[in-house]
């Protein structure tokens, strides 16, 4: 009897439902890893060759972004801006750099007295962001991707 319950036993714990295997079907781990996916961030920011690649992401964000104001600045100063009234604005560009390295304005925002006193500023601001050093892409997991994010430079004109 002892014996008969002890088999009883033993077969309700090894039935078929727990030993069969479970199937994991890609797609199934695809979506769950297309959901956990931060969309909004990368591993590392894009970065010149003059951001020390010791730095973590966020230093090198700003290490980029500096960078970039830096070279705007210098060309801007090339030119002479003369202007009827003063103009303190913070002008938005809009920037796209691909996977290769390729920088591009999309869209330059600015008030409307900034576009009235200085109509050509879109054309001195591509101008002056032309001929960059070489920029490495932003990575996210391993991979370089294309990132887009808004540049805030102020322009302030006496």
């Amino acid at each position: 009897m002892n014996r008969i319950i002890a088999f009883l036993f033993l077969m309700t714990f090894c039935s078929c439902d727990f030993i069969e295997k479970k199937k994991v079907y890609s797609n199934d781990i695809l979506e769950e890893e297309l959901q956990a996916f931060n969309w909004n961030d990368v591993d590392e920011y894009p970065t010149f060759e003059s951001c020390d690649t010791s730095l973590d992401n966020a230093n090198k964000k700003v290490c980029f972004e500096n960078t970039l104001r830096q070279i705007l600045n210098e060309n801007l100063a090339k030119y002479k801006i003369i202007v009827s009234e003063e103009i303190h604005d913070t002008i938005q560009l809009k920037i796209t750099i691909d996977s290769k390295g390729v920088f591009v304005i999309n869209d330059i925002v600015s008030h409307e007295v900034t576009q009235e006193e200085i109509p050509q500023l879109d054309s001195l601001l591509r101008k002056s962001l032309d001929a960059l050093p070489k920029i490495y892409p932003a990575i996210k997991r391993s991979q370089q991707v294309k990132i887009q994010f808004s540049l805030p430079v102020i322009i302030i004109i006496n």
